[in-house]
């Protein structure tokens, strides 16, 4: 199937499920998806699901049905969504989007199979017991966005090597319980390339344009938005406002890159989310999550958007290029 055509049917699936098939489980597996993003941001990371899948031998449609189910951000929804797939006795479920998506779908459930995409570490944030058999009924990948911000505030400070305040966009609800740990680790990051990082949060679009506005008036020269389903829901506004207020910016998804942003260093979307189809695959045939290990990438996306640096006024060093994976001209 041509990515064009998958992509029209991913966009225009029904996430409607029978009331009597609850509490059945049917003759055709089912997987329930559940994003903390948006539908319209799940279409790059689909395609690599969905393959990974296919690499086991399973064709959504044909021999396992695979449900959709979009928060865009609205934490408030996992709870109720989780134990609803729970109640409708699917197969799988797998989360993306945040851990907070990953640990609803455990406090709901010890026995269904979970397939988690976790930005932070599994172990710290309670997903799992070990990388290396991670027990229970979970499994997943990690993309440790936590250990890249050094290297993604060092690739910014690069830039923009006037910079003296480097802003940096947090998401309180994406960190959870890691809040402290997180502002910490940004922190941290900032003083190995000796700049001063103002953190902010937002997770409202009146706190983004209220951010924003403080980043201005506190004289920040450039900026780091960190990982959150709610920003990655929020493409088009952040990438505007970063080009409104002239503002280099580095971003956690090659996505934003895409829709205009300057900047992104990230593990790649594709490869995850491949190897999370795989991996329900092998649950399906019959293995134990608990004895899969935890997945962690080992290919790092660098990719710039030279139209935008035009825009800004910036020229990218010559260093800074050659070690990109992907130039958008």
């Amino acid at each position: 199937m041509r990515r064009r055509n998958f992509i029209k049917g991913f966009i225009g699936a029904t996430t409607a499920w029978p009331l009597a098939a609850r509490g059945q489980r049917p003759a055709i597996p089912v997987v329930g998806v559940v994003s903390g993003r948006s539908r319209l941001a799940e279409e790059r990371s689909a395609v690599a699901f969905h393959k990974g899948l296919g690499e086991t031998g399973y064709v959504d449609g044909q021999n396992v049905t695979v449900e959709y189910h979009f928060v865009e951000g609205r934490y408030d929804r996992l709870p109720a969504l989780a134990a609803d797939l729970v109640a409708r006795n699917v197969a799988i479920i797998v989360t993306s989007g945040g851990d907070a998506t990953a640990l609803a779908a455990k406090a709901a459930t010890s026995t269904v199979p979970i397939v988690f995409n976790a930005a932070g570490d599994p172990i710290e944030t309670g997903l799992v017991r070990s990388l290396a058999r991670p027990g229970g009924n979970l499994t997943g990948v990690s993309s440790i966005l936590s250990t890249l911000m050094p290297k993604q505030l060092g690739l910014l400070s690069d830039l923009v090597p006037k910079a003296a305040v480097i802003g940096a966009l947090v998401n309180p609800e994406s960190l959870g319980k890691m809040i402290a740990s997180g502002i910490a680790d940004i922190q941290n990051a900032g003083r190995s390339i000796r700049r001063q990082i103002l953190i902010l949060s937002a997770s409202t679009d009146a706190d983004i344009d209220m951010a924003f506005e403080s980043f201005v008036q506190q004289r920040a020269e450039a900026l780091l938005v960190t990982s959150s389903p709610f920003f990655v829901t929020r493409t088009d506004k952040l990438v505007a406002l970063a080009s409104r207020h002239a503002l280099p910016t580095m971003y956690f998804r090659r996505e934003l890159v895409d829709a205009g942003g300057l900047i992104s260093y990230a593990s790649s979307t594709f490869e995850m989310y491949n190897q999370m189809g795989v991996y329900v695959g092998r649950i399906l045939n019959g293995e134990n999550p608990g004895d899969l290990p935890v997945w962690q990438p080992t290919r790092f996306e660098l990719v710039i958007n030279l139209k935008t640096a035009k825009t800004l006024g910036l020229i990218i060093p010559p260093g800074v290029l050659a070690i990109a994976d992907e130039v958008i001209e």
